[in-house]
C-alpha cells in the first residue's frame, strides 16, 4: 500500500468517525425522560468525544502521510486546503469541548466539518507539479496558519448559531427567523454541491471547450456537468491528438449541451456553472427536508440546543474570536505578505483573494471593537459571528471558484 492510498483510507476513517460522533453527541444532549438522564448524557458525551478524537487522529494521519508522499504541505489545491480546513475545525472544536464541556457544540461543529470535508472530496485529488509560486516554505506557513485562524473563528459561528437557535422565536414571523433559516439553507447548499457532483460523475458527463483568456491566449477547459456558462469566446472541441494536445471543433450535429451565457475573462464559467448546480440541487434537497419534516430546519434543530447555557455560548463565541483573530492576522496577512513578496516580488497586489482576506480581517476587527466598546453581546454578537463565517465561506467558495486571479491555481 502506498502512502497516498493510506492517506485516502485515513481520511475516509476520519469522515466515518465524525459521522458516528455526531450521532453520539445527539444522544448526549437529547432530553431523556428517564431519571438518570444526566448520567446517561455524560456517558454519551464521553463516547462521542472519544470517537471524535479517534477521527481527528486519523485526519492528522492523512495530512502527514500525504505531506510525506508529495514532499510538500498538502494545502496547494482546493481538495487539500478544504480538507485541512475541516480538520482544523475539528481540532478547534475538541479544544473548545474540553474547555467548556458543551455537547451541543458537537451537534453544530461536526456537521459543518463533515460538509466541508465532503465538499473537498468533490475536487480532483490528483497530485500535480507545483507552479513556481507555490514552491516555498512560506506557502505552508501562510496557508496552515490562516486555516487554523479561520477554524477557530468558525467556532464563534458555531456558538453564535447555537445561541440564535435557542433565542430566536421561530413561531413568530420576523427578520431574525428569516435570516436564521437562510443560514440553515446555506448549509444545505453544500449538500447540494456534493449531490450534484456525485450525480454528474455517475453519469460520466464530459464536454471540452476552447476559450480565450484575459491575456488573449487560447486555453482548453473540460466540463463534467452540462455547461450553463461558457468561458470567454468559447467553442466546443474534441481531442484528436493526445501527444500533441491537438483539438478540433466539434461539428454542430455532435455538440453537447451548449452554454446558455458567455462569461467575461475575469469569471471562471466552469466553476460558476458548478456553483449554480449546487444551488439548484441544494434548493431541491432543502424543500424535501421541509416537506418531510413539515417545519423549518431551524425548528427541527432548536430542541437540541434548549439545554445550553446562553451566557456560556456567548462567552465561547467571544473567546473564539479573541483567539482566532490574531492567528488569522498572522497567517492571512503577515505571512501572506512575506510569501507574496517571495513569489511575486511585492507585498500587496489587490488580488481578489488578498482583498477578501483584508475584508475578513477588517470585519473581525470591527467585531471586537463593537463587543468591547459598544457592549454588543448576545444576539448581536451571535449574528456578527455568523456574518464573519459567511465572509470566510464566500472567500473559500466564490473567490476561489468563480473570480479569476493569482490564486486561481487552487
Amino acid at each position: 500500500m502506498s502512502l497516498l492510498q493510506l492517506s485516502g483510507y485515513l481520511l475516509f476513517t476520519a469522515f466515518v468517525c465524525y459521522l458516528i460522533a455526531l450521532v453520539l453527541f445527539g444522544g448526549a444532549i437529547k432530553p431523556a425522560k428517564v431519571t438518570n438522564a444526566p448520567a446517561s448524557a455524560e456517558k454519551w458525551g464521553k463516547l462521542a468525544i472519544t470517537v471524535t478524537i479517534i477521527g481527528f487522529i486519523a485526519n492528522i494521519g492523512y495530512f502527514i502521510t500525504r505531506w510525506i508522499h508529495t514532499g510538500h504541505a498538502p494545502v496547494s489545491n482546493m481538495f487539500e486546503f478544504t480538507t485541512a480546513f475541516g480538520m482544523f475545525i475539528i481540532g478547534a472544536f475538541i479544544v473548545s469541548y474540553f474547555m467548556y464541556r458543551v455537547p451541543a457544540l458537537g451537534i453544530v461543529a461536526l456537521p459543518i466539518a463533515i460538509l466541508i470535508i465532503g465538499y473537498a472530496a468533490m475536487f480532483p485529488r490528483e497530485i500535480s507539479p507545483l507552479v513556481p509560486s507555490l514552491k516555498s516554505h512560506w506557502l505552508a506557513i501562510h496557508v496552515i496558519t490562516a486555516a487554523m485562524g479561520q477554524a477557530v473563528l468558525a467556532i464563534s459561528a458555531v456558538a453564535g448559531l447555537i445561541y440564535l437557535l435557542k433565542h430566536v422565536n421561530l413561531k413568530k414571523d420576523s427578520m431574525e427567523r428569516f435570516f436564521l433559516e437562510a443560514v440553515m439553507f446555506s448549509l444545505v447548499l453544500v449538500v447540494g454541491f456534493i449531490v450534484s457532483s456525485i450525480t454528474f460523475n455517475a453519469m460520466g458527463y464530459s464536454a471540452t471547450y476552447q476559450y480565450t483568456n484575459k491575456e488573449g491566449k487560447t486555453g482548453v477547459i473540460e466540463y463534467h456537468n452540462p455547461a450553463l456558462f461558457g468561458m470567454n469566446e468559447y467553442v466546443e472541441v474534441k481531442l484528436v491528438d493526445a501527444e500533441k494536445k491537438k483539438y478540433e471543433p466539434v461539428v454542430e450535429a455532435e455538440q453537447s449541451f451548449q452554454p446558455l451565457a458567455e462569461m467575461p475573462p475575469i469569471v471562471n464559467a466552469k466553476k460558476l456553472t458548478t456553483v449554480v448546480y449546487s444551488i439548484l440541487f441544494g434548493t431541491v434537497i432543502y424543500l424535501l427536508i421541509r416537506l418531510i419534516g413539515r417545519r423549518s430546519i431551524s425548528a427541527i434543530a432548536q430542541p437540541f440546543v434548549q439545554r445550553v447555557n446562553s451566557s456560556l455560548a456567548d462567552e465561547i463565541g467571544y473567546r473564539a474570536v479573541l483567539i482566532g483573530f490574531p492567528i488569522f492576522t498572522l497567517g492571512a496577512l503577515i505571512f501572506a505578505m512575506i510569501w507574496a513578496h517571495e513569489a511575486w516580488s511585492r507585498f500587496w497586489g489587490w488580488d481578489p483573494k488578498e482583498v477578501w482576506a483584508l475584508i475578513t480581517w477588517l470585519f473581525y476587527a470591527a467585531f471586537l471593537h463593537l463587543r468591547l466598546s459598544k457592549g454588543w453581546e448576545g444576539k448581536k454578537s451571535a449574528w456578527l459571528a455568523l456574518i464573519g463565517f459567511a465572509i470566510i465561506v464566500f472567500n473559500l467558495v466564490v473567490v476561489n471558484l468563480i473570480i479569476a486571479g493569482l490564486h486561481s491555481y487552487a
